[in-house]
C-alpha cells in the first residue's frame, strides 16, 4: 500500500487513481493527523509527501517517518511546487529517495514509484554478509551500518548507494551508472542527484565518510582495505 499526503484534493485524487489504475494499491490523505492515524493501523511500503501541508509540512512528516524503527528504511519521494535547487537539495539531504516537482508526468511519476519499490525489493531480498573496511561495519541482510561501533542511519538511497559501491569496491562507478542502477531510470541530466547523495553519505558516515572516493571526471569508488566474507563482493 502507497500512502499518498496531499491537501490538493485533484492532485490527491488524480494520483491515487493513476497509480491505482497501474496496479498499484494506494491510498490518499489531505492532512497529516489522517495519515498518521492510517500508518499506526497499517505500515505502507512507501510514502509520497507534499511539502506545503496544514499542521505539519511535509518534511516534518519525512522527519518522523525517518526516526520510526518500522518505517525509517520505507521509501519516500517528495511530490511538491517548491522547485528550486535549495529545496530539492533540502528534501534529497532531509531523507527523500526522490524528488518530483509539480507539474509533473503521470507516465514518469508512475515510473519513479515503481523504481523506488522495485530498488527496496531488492534491498530487502538481499543475501549478503558482513563488510568491514576500517571504521566502517556493514551488513547489508540486516540493514546495519555502524562507524566505530556506533549505528549510522541511512536513507534507502543512502544505504542503496553505499551497498553497490561497496559491491564494487575498487572500480570506478560513473554517475550515469549509478542513477541507472540505484534510481532503476534515466534521469534528465540532474547528476547532481548522485552528488548530493553522496556528500550527505559522507557527511553521515563521519570519519569513514573519506573511504567513498571522487574520480574527477568520472564517478566514485570505494578505496581502502576491507574484509569481506560470503557473496557481498562475488558479482
Amino acid at each position: 500500500m502507497i500512502y499518498l499526503l496531499e491537501d490538493d484534493d485533484n492532485i490527491r485524487n488524480f494520483v491515487t487513481y493513476a497509480l491505482n489504475n497501474s496496479g498499484l494499491l494506494a491510498e490518499g490523505f489531505d492532512v497529516p493527523s489522517a495519515f498518521w492515524k492510517a500508518v499506526e493501523k497499517e505500515k505502507p511500503s512507501m510514502a509520497i509527501l507534499d511539502i506545503m501541508l496544514p499542521e505539519e509540512d511535509g518534511l516534518s512528516v519525512m522527519r518522523k517517518l525517518r526516526n520510526r524503527p518500522d518505517t525509517k528504511d520505507m521509501p519516500i519521494m517528495m511530490l511538491t511546487a517548491k522547485s528550486t535547487e535549495y529545496d530539492k537539495v533540502l528534501g534529497l539531504d532531509g531523507g527523500a529517495d526522490d524528488y518530483v516537482t509539480k507539474p509533473f508526468g503521470t507516465m514518469e511519476l508512475i515510473a519513479r514509484v515503481k523504481a523506488l519499490l522495485r530498488r527496496a525489493d531488492v534491498t530487502a531480498a538481499a543475501d549478503t554478509e558482513d563488510y568491514h573496511n576500517g571504521a566502517l561495519y556493514l551488513n547489508p541482510a540486516k540493514h546495519i551500518i555502524q562507524v566505530n561501533g556506533k549505528d549510522v542511519v541511512l536513507t534507502l538511497k543512502e544505504f542503496q548507494l553505499l551497498c553497490y559501491l561497496v559491491k564494487n569496491k575498487g572500480n570506478v562507478m560513473t554517475r550515469d551508472r549509478i542513477l541507472q542502477e540505484i534510481w532503476g531510470y534515466e534521469f534528465d541530466g540532474e547528476n547532481r542527484t548522485v552528488d548530493v547523495h553522496i556528500r550527505t553519505l559522507r557527511t553521515k558516515l563521519g570519519e569513514a565518510g573519506s573511504l567513498v572516493e571522487t574520480v574527477r571526471g568520472i564517478g566514485y569508488r570505494i578505496g581502502g582495505r576491507s574484509v569481506l566474507q560470503g557473496k557481498f563482493l562475488s558479482a
